[in-house]
């Protein structure tokens, strides 16, 4: 298998539903989307935070965004129906940790059953050739193993939101088989996959208790960064990265259907998979007089250790980072420092999608 080469001229003009397009990611793959002419719905609720990436880049002025609620399926599909989209990109979700541990049942509620009633409503319209569903590298059943997860590795989670990401995991395993299933796809015509990233960097993320915002924060106000778990470590990479692989991996399914109906990984290479406090001490190499970092004892559970394969996405799709994690730390502080400068964040957010298209 050669891989897919992604093309903007395939994306120019696709009828898109891109799901959580108010969040971080969904900001960033709407944008690049844009760029390549696609015609994108947006679904998502409201953001609930200011400052939002989704209002400072001016989203709703380059897709056709809406704002609605993954739960109510009559909602949605009312929408499915309207749109008729050819791709769906699902990133919509409760992504926080530690918010799934203060509200177990909205944290299931939107991830399982939001992607229960968007599967639904793709099969009761029908028309739909490519389907992604976006999880996290938090699905696996983490051994604190030295060795990096492979799709294939047993899925499961400690907290409530890497469980609930494991139970959609095994939602569109089970919904795929049933009503998707390769062997019949010249009948139904679709192709579903998920998607598993690992930590995501990047200008306009200000979720709370999210690393980079945590930083960011901290010293923009002259304080040090309070560290919870500093010796906990993650594969870093910049939010465009598996965005790439996103686009890639629902190209190859719409062209060539259950040759990409599998989960994927999109981790960072081994040599940027690094601790928290060596990344906050990456960071301050960066930043003018950094203020460093303090500790406070974790009071929650988080996985010390987590890395991921990726050498299927690499092999299959011929996708690969463009950015190491010292590019990726000075485009997030290059974008940060151009934000409180009053720059035009939608002009400087897409120059940094051309920079990371052309540097492939």
């Amino acid at each position: 298998m050669a891989g897919v080469e992604l093309s903007p001229a395939f994306w120019c003009g696709k009828r898109v539903l891109l799901t959580g397009h108010t969040g971080f990611k969904g900001s960033w793959l709407a944008l690049k989307l844009s760029r390549w002419g696609a015609q994108v719905t947006g679904y998502a609720l409201p953001p609930d935070a200011t400052p939002c990436l989704s209002q400072i880049v001016g989203v709703d002025q380059v897709i056709d965004g809406r704002h609605g609620d993954l739960r109510d399926l009559s909602a949605l599909q009312a929408v499915v129906n309207e749109v008729k989209p050819e791709i769906v990109l699902h990133l919509a979700a409760q992504a926080l940790v530690r918010r799934g541990y203060d509200d177990p049942l909205g944290t299931y509620a939107s991830n399982v059953m939001g992607t229960l009633n968007l599967l639904e409503a793709v099969r009761r319209v029908g028309g739909v050739r490519a389907c992604v569903v976006v999880t996290t590298d938090k699905v696996y059943a983490n051994q604190e193993w030295a060795w990096p997860y492979r799709e294939n590795e047993a899925l499961g989670g400690h907290d409530p939101y890497s469980s609930s990401k494991a139970c959609c995991e095994l939602l569109v395993q089970s919904f795929a088989a049933s009503y998707f299933p390769p062997a019949r796809h010249d009948q139904h015509g679709l192709a579903v996959a998920t998607a598993r990233a690992g930590n995501v960097l990047g200008g306009g993320d200000f979720a709370p208790d999210r690393l980079v915002p945590d930083i960011l924060g901290a010293w923009d106000a002259g304080q040090p960064v309070v560290l919870r778990y500093p010796e906990a470590v993650r594969p870093w990479q910049h939010v465009l990265e598996p965005l790439t692989g996103y686009l890639q991996l629902a190209q190859g399914l719409y062209q060539h259907g259950p040759l990409y109906q599998d989960a994927w990984n999109f981790g960072s290479a081994d040599s940027d998979c690094c601790s928290v406090v060596e990344l906050v001490a990456a960071m301050a190499s960066i930043w003018p007089d950094a203020p460093g970092f303090s500790l406070q004892p974790a009071q929650l559970h988080e996985a010390g250790l987590l890395r991921l394969d990726s050498s299927k996405a690499r092999q299959r799709l011929n996708w690969q980072p463009s950015w190491n994690l010292r590019q990726c730390l000075e485009q997030t502080l290059a974008w940060h420092l151009a934000w409180r400068q009053g720059a035009d964040m939608q002009a400087f957010s897409l120059q940094q999608i051309t920079d990371h298209w052309e540097a492939a």
